[in-house]
């Protein structure tokens, strides 16, 4: 098929934290060029934009405004009002940015890239979807994110956590050991994450 449609309201929802909820747009169509999602705050006071950087990924951001009334904070105190159809283009990586919902039902569409390079999926669209399935199914959702993007450490200490929630208590140590393997700080978000008491 050479094109895809759909409509923001028809969108999943999954819930993220603070009330914000995200609509996959990139998984859903299949795009592989670039980043792209949607978030909904359902009331007022939400976060529609989590707090974060984009230290690690070197991405820029662009947020648009689809519905509803959004205000950003930039860095420490800069705030924009963003009534719907307002554009928020974020060059550094390094600038953190938040922003919560004014109206109910605010919805901000988000892309995102590095510049220079081709795009790569990020880890956190399987582990937030993994996260609110039944076990069983979030595990079939972590093993299909190692199978489209390779062996990333994020990927294999979600699978891990989330084996060790079902029992798996062998497969979750040796997924685990890849993860440490592969980026050693997880061996330090192992030693106090409750999903991993028993194989730690």
């Amino acid at each position: 098929m050479t094109y895809r449609t759909a409509r923001v309201d028809d969108l999943e929802r999954i819930p993220v934290m603070h009330g914000l909820e995200w609509r996959p747009i990139r998984r859903r169509l299949g795009i592989q060029a670039f980043g792209v999602n949607a978030y909904t705050a359902e009331k007022p006071g939400d976060w529609i934009v989590e707090e974060h950087t984009e230290g690690s990924l070197r991405h820029e951001e662009l947020y648009l405004v689809l519905a509803g009334r959004a205000r950003f904070t930039l860095g420490d105190e800069d705030e924009i009002d963003a009534p719907a159809g307002t554009i928020v283009f974020i060059s550094d990586p390094d600038l953190k940015r938040v922003a919560v919902a004014e109206d109910e039902g605010t919805t901000v569409l988000a892309v995102g890239g590095k510049p220079g390079e081709a795009f790569t999926p990020s880890a956190w669209e399987w582990y937030f979807q993994a996260y609110r399935q039944p076990t069983d199914e979030g595990i079939a959702t972590m093993r299909s994110g190692i199978e489209e993007m390779g062996e990333h450490a994020p990927l294999y200490y979600h699978l891990a956590c989330l084996e060790a929630r079902a029992g798996k208590l062998d497969e979750a140590r040796g997924h685990l050991a890849r993860a440490v393997e592969l980026d050693p700080k997880f061996a330090e978000y192992a030693a106090t994450d409750d999903d991993l008491k028993e194989v730690r």
